[in-house]
């Protein structure tokens, strides 16, 4: 299932992903540091979404209490909330 979520307090607009049967796929994020986000989503490609959100949760950009990688975690949980 596709999912949007419009991220908050980063650089990044959109985070768009699929999640099929608790895999994550076809991570792309609008916005933001394009390398490292292009990077984060070749990574996570085909992982768990538990597993992500153990890994990825609580990260950090430069004070801000959150990161694009945080925010996609929190995307993810919402998402499997919502399922």
């Amino acid at each position: 299932m596709k999912y949007s979520f419009q991220p908050k307090g980063v650089c990044s607009a959109l985070i768009t992903f699929d999640v099929t049967d608790g895999i994550l796929s076809s991570v792309s994020f609008k916005g933001g540091c394009d390398g490292n986000l292009k990077a984060i989503s070749k990574l996570v490609e085909g992982m768990e979404c538990e597993r992500v959100i153990k890994i990825l949760r609580g990260n950090d950009c430069r004070g801000r209490g959150t990161s694009c990688a945080d925010q996609l975690a929190i995307a993810i949980e919402r998402a499997i909330e919502t399922k």
